[in-house]
């Protein structure tokens, strides 16, 4: 968040509409100045009033500097304070404009001055000044019999001696409201812009949230849409394939391929059906996110019916697992078969492997082939560049890691080469639950993880 201490924050410059109204203030209050000044003369208060070019230049220097007081605040305030002076000690004839002047150019400094240092000196030796110079007139004044004769000056606590102390009080509170109300306004206006600047940034984050949750919802909208497409358009054109080689040697295998084909088919429809009312009610329950690692079996059974031997082991007592995860590993899974039977070449055979371990989960595919592979260029091969990214993008959101790479021949081992993805996710551990069914074809083998490990 947006914080503003000491001199860091400038307050904005007036507009040329502010200055205007600045300038008009300036030219009423001259206006002003000047007829009651007359007024004043006319009373016969001042018994020798200023000559007129000093009555006129004091008026002016106290009146027409506020066109400026914004820009300029301490200079303004201080040529104010001289004309004040001018009209004070050549017995200008005006008492209440001036005043009202220097009070605004005191406020002003406090309430614009970007400078906290210089704007708190500036009010406080003008007032110190002007204080000083009225306990210096005062004093003055006690010895003259002739200034202010109908008021007493005898005794400590004489008439007179009162109304020096009311005079000093009086400044006190003028020149402590000024300093005042200009702290405050300059408090009000910085907490303004802070609060402007905040919500300009909770703005910016509402706006990168939102674009942020955009584009993870097409990264999910873009994995399903793969998942479920490659897999079955996969199949679909291994079938094709061999439906087409068989159609005139064997009619009834062609003819069965073709059946695949349409099994195929209505399957993905169903799912991208299935997804897109996931999107259109986001809180459906059913939708094409209800996979699993329930339905692995019939993953393994369309990878064995197109011509992929496949085996289904699993490792460890199986237990309910979070949605998330589920769909996760199924997705994994579903992906890297289909790689298998794009990428592993003729005569591959593959084992997918699902191992519950006492506070993690973890499903791994490999195969036998030998078909050349670019390490990284995809999950299980050539060109997969968006099916490895999305199982990497699944997995890590469910706070898993996935490992995907051409496995080295070990003929010790029993191993020939070929490919293996890895996922693994943490999962908090659980009672162990017998009622979870895998189905078949499945090798269940209830020992440690490593056994059947690559």
């Amino acid at each position: 968040m947006t914080e503003f201490t000491g001199a860091a924050w400038a307050r904005p410059r007036p507009s040329s509409a502010g200055f205007r109204g600045d300038l008009a203030l300036a030219l009423g209050l001259a206006f002003a100045a000047a007829l009651t000044s007359l007024l004043y003369a006319r009373t016969g208060i001042y018994e020798e009033p200023a000559a007129p070019g000093v009555w006129v230049a004091g008026l002016a220097l106290c009146t027409l500097p506020l066109a400026w007081r914004r820009r300029y605040p301490v200079p303004v305030a201080v040529v104010v304070a001289v004309g004040f002076f001018v009209c004070g000690q050549f017995e200008v004839p005006e008492t209440l404009i001036i005043n009202i002047c220097l009070f605004t150019a005191l406020y002003t400094v406090g309430a614009w001055e970007s400078n906290r240092p210089v704007a708190l000196w500036t009010q406080l030796g003008i007032s110190v000044a002007m204080i000083g110079w009225l306990v210096l007139m005062l004093i003055v004044a006690s010895s003259e019999e002739d200034a202010f004769p109908s008021i007493s000056r005898s005794g400590i606590f004489s008439a007179y001696a009162t109304f020096a102390v009311l005079q000093i009080i009086t400044n006190l509170l003028y020149f402590g409201g000024a300093y005042f109300f200009g702290e405050r306004s300059w408090r009000a206006a910085r907490t303004q812009a802070q609060l402007e600047a905040q919500g300009r940034e909770l703005e910016l984050e509402r706006r990168t949230s939102a674009e942020q949750a955009v584009a993870l919802d097409r990264l999910a909208i873009a994995r399903e849409l793969h998942d479920v497409v490659a897999h079955h358009v996969s199949v679909m054109g291994i079938q094709a394939a061999a439906a087409r080689r068989s159609i005139d040697a064997s009619p009834e295998r062609a003819v069965a391929a073709l059946e695949v084909v349409e099994e195929s088919a209505h399957s993905a429809i169903t799912e991208l059906r299935g997804l897109l009312d996931t999107l259109r009610t986001p809180d459906a329950e059913s939708g094409a996110t209800t996979v699993g690692i329930a339905h692995l079996p019939a993953l393994v059974a369309e990878s064995q019916g197109v011509g992929v031997p496949t085996t289904l082991v699993v490792v460890g007592e199986t237990r309910p697992l979070p949605m998330l995860v589920d769909v996760a590993l199924y997705r994994v899974v579903q992906e890297a078969l289909t790689n298998v039977r794009k990428h592993a070449g003729r005569g591959v055979q593959a084992v997918v492997r699902l191992r519950f371990e006492r506070e993690a989960v973890e499903v791994e595919v490999s195969d036998d082939g030998v078909r050349h592979r670019v390490t990284g260029g995809g999950s299980n091969g050539e060109g997969s560049r968006l099916g490895l990214r999305g199982m990497r993008e699944r997995i890590g959101a469910v706070g898993g890691e996935l490992f995907a790479g051409r496995r080295e021949p070990a003929p010790d081992a029993g191993i020939t080469g070929g490919f293996m993805v890895r996922a693994r996710v943490p999962v908090a551990p659980a009672h162990t639950v017998h009622s979870a069914d895998i189905g078949n074809p499945v090798e269940t083998v209830n020992a440690p993880a490593e056994r059947d490990r690559a």
